[in-house]
């Protein structure tokens, strides 16, 4: 891999105690690797402190934004971002050190050709140390509902994600709606829906101890009502999850081999919905 082929990307806000640290952490891994900052024009000076990283470190640039335009959307620019920079890879993962830089080689080795790797929680009894049994309650009943609902078995939640973007066409993305906290599990139900294949490495996931999560009980709720919306329209309209046969570039069967979806999908009447 050469050293532009792979992309490091990490969304800021408010993290004025956490980028330099990360940043040092991933440039002593010595991946071969480019290493972006998306930062929202946080109030705190964040973006101060990158501009002065990337002067130090060839390898790391920053993205300005203008204001806080959710999580969901600093992920759709860093996508955008590695496509226009023609990256191969894409790696992605939090700032605030709840994502061990230490885990993005194995992530890296355990790809084997899929079209994402995912950093999964739900593969270890001691994944979660330190979380309140109220915080696994709700991870846990999120977890369900995407596997449940959406029929996403894998962690569709978290942010520490490996995408092979030579196999996955830009415009899948264009169908993901959200740009909150949705983002993850919408994108995840997307590349599911087209056939991609998804792989899983076991994490550990300890509670936060250099700051604290940015998802209030509010969005948590309209991540809830739209993880419901996205069941409805999956049973009324698969369809519009799904790219264009020529643009797809994986075999359905991979996904689907007993073609169900097929056999479901021609059921209109209420009785074959249900």
């Amino acid at each position: 891999m050469s050293p532009s082929r792979l992309l490091i990307a990490i969304p800021t806000f408010n993290e004025a105690g956490n980028v330099e640290p990360m940043c040092l952490a991933l440039v002593q891994l010595g991946l071969p690797a480019d290493i972006l900052f998306c930062d929202d024009n946080s109030p705190d000076g964040t973006g101060a402190i990158l501009d002065k990283l990337s002067a130090a470190h060839p390898q790391v640039r920053v993205l300005h934004r203008a204001g806080k335009e959710g999580i969901g959307s600093a992920h759709q620019a860093m996508i955008a971002h590695a496509y226009d920079g023609g990256y191969d890879q894409l790696l992605t993962l939090d700032c605030d050190f709840s994502h061990s830089p230490a885990d993005l080689p194995r992530l890296l080795e355990s790809a084997r050709g899929a079209a994402v790797t995912v950093g999964s929680r739900w593969h270890g009894a001691e994944s979660l140390p330190g979380w309140s049994l109220l915080r696994r309650m709700l991870t846990g009943l999120g977890h369900l509902m995407t596997k449940h609902f959406l029929q996403v078995p894998q962690d569709a939640s978290g942010a520490l994600r490996l995408y092979d973007l030579r196999q996955i066409p830009r415009e899948l993305f264009a169908r993901v709606r959200s740009r909150s906290y949705g983002f993850f599990f919408e994108s995840m139900f997307v590349l599911v829906q087209n056939g991609f294949l998804v792989r899983e490495v076991p994490i550990v996931l300890p509670a936060r101890t250099y700051g604290h999560s940015k998802l209030t009980f509010d969005e948590a709720a309209r991540s809830g009502r739209f993880l419901l919306q996205l069941a409805w329209e999956r049973c009324r309209r698969p369809e519009q999850f799904r790219l264009p046969a020529g643009v797809r570039r994986v075999d359905p069967a991979l996904h689907d081999p007993q073609h169900w979806d097929s056999y479901w999908s021609g059921k209109t009447d209420t009785s074959g919905w249900l």
